[in-house]
């Protein structure tokens, strides 16, 4: 099988992020094959991001099919910004998508897992903003 998308979420609560990866990874069709890591919260374990913590979360799923970053506030996007300006902090072919972060997630996920691309994971991320709820 080749190299599938990594998958990262960003949360300023480490266990937002880990539930929202077992989430993703849970519905994604008979079971999520993507890397996904979760980067929640200080390495203190307090409330906030941090630069170290997303680094080795996206190391970890990095295959070479690119990253897709996810984000949940809005200095988890500064934060991500940041890194993707200074050359080296994030693997190549890491891209911070803009997506809902519960259901971009799912579709992240799935999508990746099904084998589709960077471009494609980003599509289905991004078009979790126009799923309806009522």
């Amino acid at each position: 099988m080749s190299a599938q998308v990594g998958i990262v979420l960003v949360s300023h609560s480490g266990p937002v992020a880990e539930s929202v990866a077992e989430l993703a990874r849970g519905l994604a069709a008979g079971g999520a094959t993507a890397p996904v890591a979760a980067a929640g919260g200080t390495g203190a374990g307090g409330l906030g991001t941090s630069t170290e913590l997303i680094a080795r979360a996206a190391r970890a799923v990095d295959g070479g099919a690119g990253i897709a970053v996810l984000v949940d506030l809005g200095s988890a996007v500064l934060t991500v910004k940041a890194m993707l300006a200074e050359d080296g902090e994030l693997p190549a072919g890491t891209r911070l998508v803009d997506a809902p972060f519960v259901e971009g997630a799912v579709a992240a996920v799935v999508t990746a897992s099904a084998g589709g691309g960077l471009d494609a994971v980003e599509a289905a991320a991004a078009e979790a903003y126009d799923y309806r709820k009522a």
